[in-house]
């Protein structure tokens, strides 16, 4: 026994101030408030034996809470219905808002004397009921992990953290609070509700501020939300820190920042956002300072103006104002501390000659000139949340005294005494108290620890006298359906700087319907740039992630936030464009017609009969053909539009080309055979000429002698040399031949061609994206190239047989026609090309059919207008003897035409008679 007593030793004094009323009372309830909002400097000294701390910084608020235990204890002691046979006690400790006071008030109070020993409950006082406390979130964990130990009940009025919800860590802890997640959901519905997408964060450096901010970011980011900056409060005061924090606030470009802090953390940074006039912000306030007289102090309406918070319920509490009032300053140290500080004086004599500023205190100075925070009864919701703490613990004990024997909850139904029962029996009734809070009619019950999650949506705003009041402009039930839970009237909220609309705060403005978001690199998802869909893309929402790509048949429309119908585009005949093409062409084939008409008419002329008439009626149906077919291409392509259209045009000018081959080949050899012939005149002239010279050079040197001058040229030979040109190596049935195998082989290759990969009608969508082109596909490229590459040959071929035939020429020249026009043919469709493969849709055909219509009435001018000419105009020229050679050119050189050559014989044989009688 003695060397148990020669171990036990008190390690340490705990310096605790404080109410204390335990003496012939029934049961004692605990308290814990932090009156004070620090502890005082610690001595360093380790030379001595260590003393606890003492604080500093009195706090008018949590006095009151204090005073507030203090009434709910006495108006309990007094009601005759509520532990009747009861009388309460209490041992109310300061907390100094500091982890270290808090355990050392719980320790003090679990031993039951100022001695801390713990496991240890020294003394034969009344027994402990519940501690109601600690304040802050951070002292609440601390005690109730000791409290926990003992299965003592706690029953906090301020901790809203979420972290005290587990009760495998915390199994006896209570609150007439809130928890926090529903207030982190709350502050998250209303950012989401005003679409703010850009917020700011600070938090107490505490578990109340890491929890709260922790599940508010949570909920907001997985709904689109980005945090601009995360900032955490020392708990210490540091300037340099504070400085730090509130520069970052005035160079963030959110306008929206939520608070998760008590009023004592947030103070410093208040003022010094104050320095800074920082006045464009919207703070979302938390329920520890949305009320709070420490940061509500004059001038700081132009930073916190405007500011949205979440309070907790409010109530009015009969006769809290008189108790707070009729406060003897002498009762108590804290009491007294509270007087002097209200009105800077003191209550000691000695104090007062040392030179207090305003002297000493009378003690019956009247606190309700004050009108500071303590006496200000408006916003009582902390307060009244210590009220209702103190009634739990209340009810419960009246439940415990009340059990009847029998039928009680313990083991065999028995009951536990009113003046000797342990905690955890208490803590059963705590867990299961139902009851109705005096004056309010509140039920209040508790559901795992927690009560309902229901707060009042205040809002900061400047009254006519400049202050601030706090005006509830809506309501939020955690316990409601997700879509009910919040009710907000907008339009009673006053914003910063007295603006009437809600601020926008976002990192980058939505993007509109017809736009996209562009994530940038490195930067959080709500900072993005807006990028235009492309064409043939929409986007119908705003902030669309990616744009919606149109269906192959519609397009985008200008603002790209609907798909339209792409225009179906084709030539049709009923437009300017189709009407004038239309009337060209068959003005085209009438004139043609016409043209025929008038051969038909003069068959018989030696103009018509120059060359065969059947290819010239030929060349003229070829040319209605060509002209005609035009008109195919135009309207909306059909299968057998676009097969006609192609073929008839290849086999047109097909038809067209050969029978100019066949008029050009006889041309081209009557050419050749007159120039031949022309040679030999020549040679037996010039003959002639020098046998007729010799003999008279002869008779001369032989004197009087006739001489008979013999004709050395042979007329047989020149006959022969002529070899009667009246008669054409190629005759009307070979000309006919020619044109009809050439165009026989194109009609061939052109069923070949329809048989195998015909031409047939598609949807072009590539070329031009607004429009659906209807036009026709060739089928195969190589087989469009070689069918008309070959009316190309058919040209050529043409064109070389005028060009060597072009000398042909008297009084008319059908060599020269066929030539001029092969060259209008060639330059037409050399045009053609450029501006084909330039152009698309409807106008493409367009330049298709103008080089139809171009070749076709270069064709029929060159060829045909002349012939007309002199068949209508010029009428005595049409006549046989006008078809005969003009003049021979001094120059010796003799052209002649096709109707020229019947002379060509008599001609020769002229010449040379006339020669020898001149000579």
């Amino acid at each position: 026994m003695e060397n148990s007593k020669s171990t036990c030793k008190l390690k340490a004094k705990f310096q605790l101030s404080g109410y204390k009323d335990v003496d012939k009372k029934t049961v004692v309830v605990g308290g814990m408030f932090p009156v004070h909002m620090r502890i005082a400097s610690r001595d360093a000294n380790t030379s001595r034996v260590p003393v606890s701390s003492g604080c500093e910084g009195f706090n008018f608020r949590t006095f009151r809470w204090t005073q507030t235990m203090l009434f709910a204890i006495n108006e309990i002691n007094k009601k005759t219905d509520l532990l009747p046979n009861t009388d309460l006690g209490y041992v109310i400790y300061d907390s100094c808002f500091t982890i270290s006071k808090a355990v050392e008030g719980t320790l003090t109070y679990l031993t039951g004397q100022d001695e801390a020993v713990p496991n240890y409950r020294c003394g034969t006082g009344a027994p402990l009921a519940a501690l109601v406390g600690a304040g802050g979130s951070d002292l609440s964990i601390a005690t109730a992990r000791i409290l926990g130990l003992y299965h003592f009940p706690q029953v906090s009025y301020s901790s809203t953290c979420s972290a005290l919800e587990s009760k495998f860590q915390f199994p006896t802890f209570l609150r007439t609070i809130p928890n926090d997640k529903h207030q982190s959901t709350a502050i998250a519905q209303l950012v989401l509700h005003f679409g703010w997408t850009w917020v700011g964060t600070i938090a107490a450096d505490d578990d109340y501020g890491k929890y709260g901010i922790k599940d508010f970011k949570e909920q907001v980011e997985e709904a689109g939300v980005c945090i601009s900056f995360s900032e955490t409060l020392p708990k210490v005061s540091s300037q340099e820190d504070i400085r730090r924090i509130a520069q970052t606030v005035v160079e963030s470009t959110a306008k929206i920042i939520v608070v998760f802090s008590s009023d004592v953390d947030l103070s410093p940074l208040i003022f010094e956002l104050l320095q800074h006039n920082v006045t464009n912000r919207t703070w979302i306030a938390s329920e520890a300072w949305v009320t709070s007289a420490l940061i509500n102090q004059p001038g700081v309406n132009s930073v916190l103006g405007g500011t949205l918070g979440f309070g907790v319920k409010r109530a009015d509490i009969l006769g809290l104002q008189r108790h707070l009032l009729d406060l003897d300053p002498y009762a108590n140290p804290l009491t007294e501390e509270f007087w002097e500080t209200s009105f800077n004086c003191t209550l000691d004599y000695s104090k007062a000659v040392r030179g207090v500023p305003d002297g000493l205190c009378t003690g019956r100075e009247p606190l309700a000139q004050l009108n500071n925070t303590y006496s200000d009864v408006s916003q009582l919701r902390i307060t009244y949340s210590v009220y209702k703490a103190v009634y739990a613990v209340a009810n419960a004990l009246h439940n415990l005294e009340h059990c009847e024997a029998g039928q009680g909850p313990f083991v065999g139904g028995s009951c536990a005494d009113i003046t000797n029962f342990e905690p955890w029996q208490l803590m059963y009734y705590m867990k299961n108290v139902r009851f109705k809070v005096p004056h309010t009619d509140e039920e209040i019950y508790f559901e795992d620890g927690d009560v309902k999650g229901v707060y009042d949506i205040i809002n900061w705003q400047v009254d006519s006298d400049g202050e601030i009041s706090y005006v509830t402009v809506g309501y939020y039930n955690g316990s409601a359906a997700p879509e009910d839970r919040m009710t907000i009237v907008n339009n009673s909220i006053v914003w910063n700087n007295d603006m009437l609309e809600p601020p926008r705060s976002v990192c980058s403005d939505n993007c509109m319907p017809g736009t996209r978001k562009g994530i940038r690199q490195g930067e959080p998802v709500c900072c993005f740039d807006c990028i235009p869909c492309a064409d043939g893309e929409i986007s119908n929402s705003t902030n669309a992630r990616a744009c919606i790509l149109c269906s192959y048949e519609d397009w985008s429309n200008e603002a790209h936030d609907t798909c339209v119908p792409k225009i179906i585009e084709f030539l049709a005949f009923g437009e300017p464009l189709g009407i004038t093409l239309i009337a060209i062409s068959a003005f085209g084939a009438l004139v043609t017609i016409g043209v025929g008409v008038v051969f038909v008419v003069h068959l018989d002329t030696p103009l018509v009969k120059a060359n065969d008439a059947l290819l010239s009626f030929s060349l003229l149906f070829s040319l209605v053909v060509t002209f005609l077919c035009s008109i195919v291409f135009l309207g909306k392509p059909r299968h057998w539009s676009c097969m006609t259209s192609q073929v008839a045009l290849a086999l047109g000018f097909a038809l067209c080309l050969s029978s100019l081959i066949g008029k050009a080949a006889v041309l081209m050899l009557r050419a050749r055979a007159l120039k031949r012939t022309r040679i030999r005149a020549k040679a037996a002239a010039k003959a002639a000429k020098l046998a007729a010279a010799e003999a008279a050079e002869a008779a001369a040197n032989g004197g009087t002698h006739d001489v008979i001058v013999t004709n050395t040229f042979n007329n047989a030979d020149a006959n022969n040399a002529c070899d009667n040109p009246e008669v054409d190596s190629l005759t009307f049935a070979h000309q006919r031949a020619i044109a009809a195998v050439a165009t026989l082989i194109q009609a061939v290759a052109c069923t070949v061609w329809l048989i195998l990969i015909p031409p047939h009608p598609i949807e072009n969508t590539s070329t031009q994206n607004i429009k659906i082109i209807l036009e026709c596909d060739e089928g195969s490229i190589v087989f469009i190239c070689c069918i008309f590459g070959y009316d190309i040959l058919l040209a050529l071929l043409a064109f070389i047989f005028a060009f060597i035939a072009r000398k042909l020429e008297d009084h008319f020249s059908e060599a020269k026609s066929v030539t001029f026009s092969m060259l209008v043919f060639f330059i037409v469709w050399i045009s053609f090309v450029p501006a084909y493969l330039s152009t698309r849709g409807k106008f493409m055909v367009a330049v298709q059919i103008f080089a139809i219509l171009a070749s076709s009435f270069g064709l029929l001018a060159c060829i045909f207008l002349p012939k007309c000419y002199i068949i209508l105009v010029k009428p005595e020229h049409n006549r046989e003897e006008m078809m005969r050679p003009r003049a021979k050119p001094r120059d010796g050189t003799s052209t002649g035409t096709s109707a020229s050559l019947a002379t060509a014989a008599t001609e020769v044989n002229a010449t040379i008679a006339s020669t020898a009688i001149d000579d």
